[in-house]
């Protein structure tokens, strides 16, 4: 972790949760991109003496084909082969487990009589990992706007069935917050980084939030000083750029990457109101509006 010395003063009450946990989140409120979360949970892992992590993440919760992105704190390439076979890589605990449940499970060679019955191929996955030092681990299933995102991060180690189960116990909910925390600032990070990654220029960017916002292209090009036609070009190589096919799409970006507000967390100046619910839930529960 970072420099105890250099975090900011915490309130007693603050302090009633493990040093790990406390130095991982104090150290995550400052972080200001995803590869120093990455970074904190990498840190996390090895610190338990778990330092193989995978952190993979869907975009469409429907279709596990739409990877939004897979890191990983090894080399991974020797995956490579195997995930060439459909059938083995189905098996996968991001694609049997994670995209439908929430409980975390224990994963890896040691815990195999513990999960489905598995092709021998994906047993071989097993093997080979655990020859590699992945014998045993501690997946966490995410969710984020769930449906439809899911993500899943996995820590694992050289350890016996036995060893996971108590660095399991003992630090499982640590593991657990780690995970949720850190998937939840990485999203944020990852998602304002899209401009960059995407090589969008400060012209396309300011495009962008206009078409979020929801103006027309004649008010785009006075707004500008441009053309009308201008505008077009410019939205048509953002299109091509990202790959998008319209100007939902794009307004949808814009939202996504966070140039403009969701419009359903946004509450006009004047408008007061929230949602108050009282009691134990039941099918006649009182629901009413405060303003």
């Amino acid at each position: 972790m970072r420099d105890p010395a250099g975090r900011r003063p915490l309130l007693q009450a603050e302090r009633h949760i493990p040093d790990l946990l406390q130095g991982f989140l104090v150290d995550l409120e400052t972080t200001q991109s995803s590869a120093e979360v990455w970074a904190l949970i990498v840190e996390v892992g090895r610190t338990l003496n778990l330092p193989f992590i995978d952190f993979i993440s869907a975009s469409n919760f429907e279709d596990w084909k739409k990877t939004l992105f897979i890191r990983t704190s090894y080399d991974s390439t020797w995956l490579n082969t195997f995930n060439k076979d459909p059938d083995v890589a189905k098996w996968s605990y991001f694609r049997m487990h994670a995209l439908h449940h929430l409980t975390p499970i224990a994963v890896g060679v040691e815990f195999l009589d513990e999960y489905h019955h598995m092709p021998q191929a994906r047993h071989e996955v097993l093997e080979e990992a655990a020859q590699r030092g992945m014998r045993a681990g501690f997946s966490i299933p995410l969710r984020s706007h769930a449906p439809p995102q899911a993500a899943l991060i996995t820590f694992c180690g050289d350890h016996s069935k036995r060893e996971m189960k108590h660095i399991i116990q003992t630090h499982g909910w640590v593991l657990q917050a780690v995970a949720m925390m850190g998937h939840q600032t990485y999203l944020g990070h990852f998602a304002a980084e899209f401009t960059e990654r995407n090589k969008i220029s400060d012209k396309q960017r300011e495009l962008l939030e206009m078409i979020g916002g929801g103006l027309q292209d004649k008010v785009i090009a006075e707004r500008l000083g441009v053309s009308v036609s201008a505008v077009r070009q410019r939205m048509n190589n953002i299109l091509s750029k990202t790959g998008l096919s319209n100007r939902a799409d794009l307004a949808a970006l814009a939202m996504s990457a966070g140039l403009v507000e969701d419009p359903l967390h946004r509450m006009s100046d004047d408008d007061g109101s929230i949602l108050v619910e009282m009691g134990v839930p039941t099918t006649t529960k009182a629901r009413y509006w405060h303003r």
